[in-house]
């Protein structure tokens, strides 16, 4: 039976604090985090289906093609768990080669979590099966009926590009320090290439990346009463050389004014909102960054055009 616990509701001031505090800067910003409510979650789903977003089937090929060393590598009977799980496919994938005694799905989306594991419980009905809905972004702790050895932090997507790369190392060490030296992280992560390779993937031609950006405009006005207007705004999504990252912004159309209960920003026409930022990597910066974080025993997998890696390393030994 699937235990669903519920925290990511714990802290309603706090999100508006920090949406709020992102909107008034100099430079508006949000936390991508705030991209995944429950529509949010379901456009990304099609987002992954969609011919210029190749990090999916890149990252799913790689599994398929290397599943034995990947099995050899990481062991089975782990606890394994899954940050920014969503529909929990990519874990669920990996299960008949992994084999987990105990599979926790963590994510930030707490509706879609739930719904996801009603469907994986029915597939898998013997596993053990702990939900938990947090913003595993920020420091958190794992349920109590989670052993502390054998772990497995699976974390695919390349969803570590979405942290700066300072916040992904603090990140990172929290991980090593959590699975201990008998566990592990299995990541992917995505890497530098041409850029009309990176623009098309984040601003596709369907526009459903412009939808998925867009309607973060309406999960703000749920959380803080405002009053955007997605029509007035558009999506903008490009590869910046510079700093090795993709950003996504959304625009305003024409200068305008938005409020919220206590408060308003005017907006000039052009002016953005950076909603997310993609750092890529190379494989050794990447392989660096994990051995800098307290990781050991790098193992790195990639696909033919090197345009995607999937890395094991082994945890931090007690006393380092």
């Amino acid at each position: 039976m699937a235990q669903f616990i519920q925290r990511s509701h714990e802290d309603k001031s706090g999100i508006r604090d920090e949406l709020i505090s992102g909107l008034l800067a100099t430079q508006a910003t949000t936390s991508p985090k705030y991209l995944y409510d429950a529509l949010g979650s379901k456009l990304f789903e099609a987002i992954c289906e969609l011919p210029e977003y190749y990090p999916t089937r890149t990252e799913t090929a790689i599994f398929d093609a290397h599943a034995d060393e990947i099995t050899a590598s990481v062991g089975s009977g782990r606890t394994m768990i899954d940050l920014g799980a969503g529909n929990c496919a990519k874990a669920a994938r990996l299960f008949p080669v992994i084999q987990p005694a105990h599979y926790v799905p963590v994510d930030i989306s707490v509706d879609f979590l739930r719904d996801s594991v009603e469907t994986l419980q029915q597939r898998f009905p013997a596993m053990e099966i702990t939900a938990l809905g947090v913003d595993f972004s920020r420091p958190f702790a794992l349920p109590e009926n989670v052993q502390p050895q054998q772990r497995l932090f699976f974390y695919p997507g390349s969803s570590i590009g979405n942290f700066t790369p300072a916040e992904a190392r603090a990140f990172l060490r929290g991980l090593a320090a959590s699975c201990g030296a008998d566990g592990g992280l299995l990541i992917s992560v995505d890497l530098v290439k041409a850029s009309d390779v990176l623009d098309a993937a984040y601003d596709d031609a369907l526009g459903v990346t412009a939808a998925f950006n867009l309607n973060l405009l309406n999960h703000i006005n749920r959380e803080l009463d405002a009053d955007f207007d997605i029509r007035q705004w558009r999506h903008v999504g490009f590869f910046n050389p510079a700093l090795s990252r993709v950003e996504m912004h959304l625009e305003a159309r024409t200068a305008l004014t938005v409020k919220w209960r206590g408060g308003k920003r005017d907006f000039t026409a052009g002016e953005r909102i950076h909603t997310e930022s993609s750092y890529k990597y190379t494989q050794p910066q990447f392989v660096a960054l994990l051995e800098e974080s307290g990781f050991t025993g790098v193992r790195v997998w990639t696909d033919p055009r090197g345009w995607f890696m999937v890395c094991h390393a082994r945890g931090q030994r007690k006393g380092d």
